[in-house]
């Protein structure tokens, strides 16, 4: 198991942040983690925490493009990445879909239990 990113909050209110990535030495690590970020967000991300982790990570993409030198290139950038894995993730859901191999559910709704399953 590794640690993709461990945030803590002081006593004083300072974060720190801990990972045991190091993207100098795998840059397609980096990649890798965006992938399956967005696979778990969107299938295993249960157990009614959901929208406190995705506000947290917004969070701290905020304070990330607050103090960002170039803030319009590196949204530029993001957009047109995220657009891209967006397609390709929703076509990749739908063949799933329509193999039988995944049920989509809207936010907020867990899926059925194991036990109701058939």
């Amino acid at each position: 198991m590794k640690k993709i990113l461990e945030v803590i909050q002081c006593r004083d209110g300072g974060l720190r942040f801990n990972t045991d990535l190091d993207v100098q030495d795998d840059m397609m690590a980096v990649m890798d983690l965006a992938v399956n970020a967005m696979f778990s967000m969107a299938t295993k991300l249960w157990g009614g925490n959901e929208q406190t982790v995705i506000a947290v990570i917004r969070a701290l993409f905020v304070a990330d493009m607050a103090i960002c030198v170039n803030r319009r290139a590196v949204l530029k950038g993001l957009g047109e990445e995220s657009e891209r894995m967006g397609k390709q993730f929703t076509k990749m859901m739908k063949e799933l879909e329509a193999q039988g191999k995944a049920m989509s559910f809207a936010p907020g709704v867990p899926p059925p239990s194991s036990k109701n399953r058939s």
